[in-house]
Parts: structure tokens; sequence; C-alpha cells
């Protein structure tokens, strides 16, 4: 008999180009039907390519003629602009590739207090120390921490084209709006405002050639995370959780927020996953293990724990991440071994 799961299990064959994982984990599959032993299914995909669709389609139906049973398959890959279901054609701003950069990940939780900006700045150091060339922008237009974790107080230069030319530290180019004010000056900015500064830090900045620009996203689902997915093609988010429960909770409206605009999900980082006293005793302030037990629910892949370290506040304190100060350490490993993951999973 020829059921969902099965149809599910079949396209879990077929990898996404480029990436080492597969079109279901990547949460693409939007509809499926079965009628008289012939399989339709409906994919969106935020690439504008198609040859991507195109490779898509025509591996999904071979997989999909090799179940028992079916007769005929037949795949519809829905691109930006192609009048995807439940949104018509022209009806948003579409997303476009930026230039010179190879892969846009989303660095995002759903709440704020969980470490997702220490999470970016030792992320990108860490695919840097891989031997990755990579951006960091700081997307928390409200509260930008990115430039004291880095130890960037730079202003960005501007070139002969009359863009932005981001500075870099640590070798990490660096963006924020916290580079562009003066002290402590607040922004106090509605909506639109917000949006518009985010389109300009792709259209205005000159990225250069990037293996990886991570973005920094303030919590929740509002206007900046809309924003960015409106903006640029994102090739995947990462989601920072602690362990409780009351973390848990919110991680799950984030990853429905990315799957809603067809992001996929790189996996869950797990902050603070538990204290170890100078004694050696092992003491797990918010629980632990939450954030994996809720990949696996999710059924996306755990990208690892970063325990609560005194050395990672410290090191974000003095601009220089743990990964940069003491790559050989606990701390720094627990990062190195999460930027290798998202390096895999990215392919």
């Amino acid at each position: 008999m020829i059921t969902e799961d099965s149809i599910r299990n079949a396209l879990r064959q077929v990898k996404y180009p480029g990436y080492s994982r597969d079109i279901v984990s990547f949460g693409l599959i939007k509809q499926i039907a079965v009628k008289d032993n012939a399989v339709s299914v409906v994919m969106n995909i935020t690439s504008g390519s198609p040859e991507v669709a195109r490779q898509i389609k025509s591996e999904s139906e071979a997989a999909l003629k090799q179940l028992g049973g079916v007769s005929a398959a037949y795949v519809d890959v829905q691109q930006p602009g192609a009048g995807a279901a439940g949104r018509p054609a022209g009806a948003a701003p579409q997303p476009t590739r930026v230039p010179g950069i190879r892969r846009l990940v989303a660095v995002a939780s759903g709440k704020g207090g969980v470490g997702k900006s220490t999470v970016s700045v030792n992320l990108a150091c860490a695919l840097q120390h891989l031997g990755a060339t990579v951006g960091l922008l700081d997307c928390d237009i409200y509260g930008p921490s990115i430039p004291l974790m880095m130890g960037m107080h730079e202003k960005p230069s501007i070139n002969e084209h009359e863009r932005m030319v981001p500075p870099a530290n640590h070798g990490v180019k660096l963006m924020s709006m916290g580079l562009l004010l003066e002290g402590d000056q607040p922004v106090i900015w509605r909506g639109p405002m917000i949006m518009k500064t985010i389109q300009q830090f792709f259209s205005s900045v000159e990225w250069g050639e990037l293996d990886y620009l991570l973005v920094d996203l303030p919590p929740g689902t509002g206007d900046a995370q809309l924003s960015l997915c409106q903006t640029v093609p994102l090739d995947g988010g990462v989601i920072v959780t602690t362990p409780q429960e009351a973390s848990l909770g919110v991680v799950r409206k984030g990853i429905a927020m990315f799957q809603r605009v067809n992001v996929p999900i790189l996996g869950i980082v797990e902050n603070m996953s538990y204290f170890t006293t100078p004694s050696g005793q092992r003491v797990e302030i918010f629980g632990h293990g939450g954030g994996q037990a809720e990949a696996v629910r999710q059924n996306v892949p755990f990208l690892g724990e970063v325990p609560l370290f005194t050395e990672i506040r410290e090191a974000g304190d003095r601009g220089v991440p743990i990964v940069v100060s003491a790559p050989e350490t606990p701390p720094a490993k627990a990062f190195l071994e999460v930027a290798a993951s998202v390096k895999s999973a990215l392919g």
C-alpha cells in the first residue's frame, strides 16, 4: 500500500543539490496526494535556479517510481515568483542571491537570554578557524552586542562605488548597527525602517567573496526575520536554545517560522547545557538534554551542546571570542564541534 510515510521515506534518498541533507529534512515537501496508484507531490524551494528545480524534480520522480505499486509520479517544484500556493507571484519582494556569498546562514532563537549572539560570534570564528572566509551580520537593530563581543568599534569605510566596506577582526568581516551609532545612542524605529536597514546591509555593503555569511537575528519572529527572508535566500537556519521547557516552547515557533518561509533548518544548538564546579561536580542549572530531545521531536539535526563556561563570558566581554583566545580549551572545542556540524550540514 502506498502511504504518505512510504512516499516521504522514498524522497529521503534525494539530496538537495550542493548539500549533504535530503529534501525531506529540509522541509520542502508541502503536499502529497495518491490516486489510482499515481503519486503527486508539491515542493517549495527558495532557490530561483531552474537547474536546481529540474534536478530535484527528476531525482524525486525517479525515487517515487521505485516504490512498489506506483504507476506514475508527478513532482511540482515551486520557486520564488512562480505563484506558489497561498502566495501570488509578485505579492512580496522576492529574495535575490548576494554575489560572492556562497552560503547564507541565520542564527536565531525564539526568546532572548539564551546566548544566541555568543553562539554567533564563536561559530563565525570557529568556521574561520576551520579555514573558511566568513562574515558576520548583526541584525539585532535595537540591541546590537556583536561589536562588543568581537572587539570591533571601527566604523565601516566607504569605497569608490559608495558602498560600505565592513571592517574585520579575528579574520571575520563584521557589519552591525552598533558600528554606525555614537556611544549608547538608542534606535527608536518602527518596522519599515528596520526592514529598509536590513535590505541595505546586503545591497549597500561590499562583502566581497565569502564562504559563509552568518546573520545574528534578534529574538522572536518579527520584522527583522521577515525582512531577511524576503531580501535574500537563506541556505539554512541554526536555532539556539537552552535546555528548559520555557525556552524550547518558543524554539518551536522559531522552527515553524523558518518552515513557513521555506528556510531549511540546519539544526539546534543547546547552549548553557550544564555547569562544572571547580571541584568537578556537574550541575545542570537549566536541566539537560532538552535541545537534543526537541531536535528528535522536530526531525532536525542536533548540532551540539555548549556547557556554561566562565571563560566564554570573559572572552566575550574582552572582545576576543574563546575560539580565538584559547582554541585548544574545552569551551572552544564545543563551538568548533558545532561549526563542523554546520559545515557538514551545508555540504
